[in-house]
């Protein structure tokens, strides 16, 4: 059974991509921690991050690096955080969260409901830095 994530991959859901290659894929999380917040991914299923192989981890790293980049300058913060957990999905993630404070990186704080309007505006607005 394919995770939610390779059905993103797959176009079966719809997603705000903000970036992608061959091999990943960076879309905004739909209850963001904070608006920004969004989830690099390999396009393989994969269910834990230090299983994947050498090249494609570094590759994920390195995507990751320059979304974190553009998700900087269209959403001005002090730094980008990044946490790996994987718990909820069986398919390796990396969230990229816009930070201001300590908080805005605390998994157990109630999540925003923005509407696709929203996260629409805010894909576009990391794509254009990019």
């Amino acid at each position: 059974m394919s995770s939610i994530f390779s059905k993103i991959v797959n176009g079966e859901i719809p997603a705000h991509v903000v970036a992608e290659t061959t091999e990943f894929m960076a879309f905004l999380d739909v209850s963001p921690l904070t608006m920004g917040h969004v989830l690099v991914i390999p396009k393989k299923e994969i269910d834990y991050i230090f299983d994947m192989e050498e090249e494609s981890y570094f590759g994920l790293t390195l995507f990751a690096k320059i979304v974190a980049q553009g998700l900087k300058k269209a959403f001005p913060c002090i730094k980008v955080g990044m946490a790996v957990i994987g718990l909820e999905v069986p398919h390796v993630h990396i969230h990229l969260i816009p930070m201001n404070n300590v908080s805005d990186m605390n998994f157990s704080k109630a999540k925003l409901s923005p509407s696709q309007e929203e996260l629409a505006n805010a894909a576009s607005r990391i794509r254009a830095e990019l």
